[in-house]
């Protein structure tokens, strides 16, 4: 099913550009600027250094956000469910972040927090349409 190739808009191929765009620079955020801040993120749950896993996910974000930038053909819409997949196995640490009221990324406050758990559906969704992959999730076999 993710073997074809999806021909993408002009408007989808932006919108890809700038999430990898996204990626890239949030990975580097997490080797660098905002190391400390994606450490609040991590859930208490995780059996690893949150330092580590921070560094470890930023390597892997960079990778995406390089993938979503370069990948053409099939491979560009596997990107995107890889991509949708990714997001939605970081959302625990949305969660984590919001329950145990947490401040990083200027998210102070409880709504804060809880407004930016609403908009990690909006990427799942981003990195789908972005790569053709919802219209090929969508159509029936």
């Amino acid at each position: 099913m993710l073997n074809k190739a999806v021909h993408t808009t002009t408007l989808q191929n932006i919108a890809r550009g700038l999430m990898g765009t996204f990626m890239v620079v949030a990975g580097t955020g997490h080797l660098t600027f905002v190391r400390k801040d994606f450490q609040a993120q991590v859930p208490d749950f995780v059996p690893q250094d949150k330092d580590t896993v921070v560094l470890e996910s930023g390597v892997v974000e960079i990778g995406l956000g390089l993938a979503l930038l370069l990948l053409k053909g099939k491979n560009r819409v596997r990107m995107g469910v890889g991509l949708a997949v990714f997001y939605t196995l970081i959302f625990p640490g949305n969660l984590h972040q919001y329950a145990s009221h947490l401040s990083a990324f200027g998210l102070d406050t409880d709504n804060k927090r809880l407004g930016r758990l609403f908009f990690q559906p909006v990427l799942v969704a981003g990195a789908l349409w972005s790569t053709g992959a919802l219209k090929v999730l969508m159509k029936k076999k």
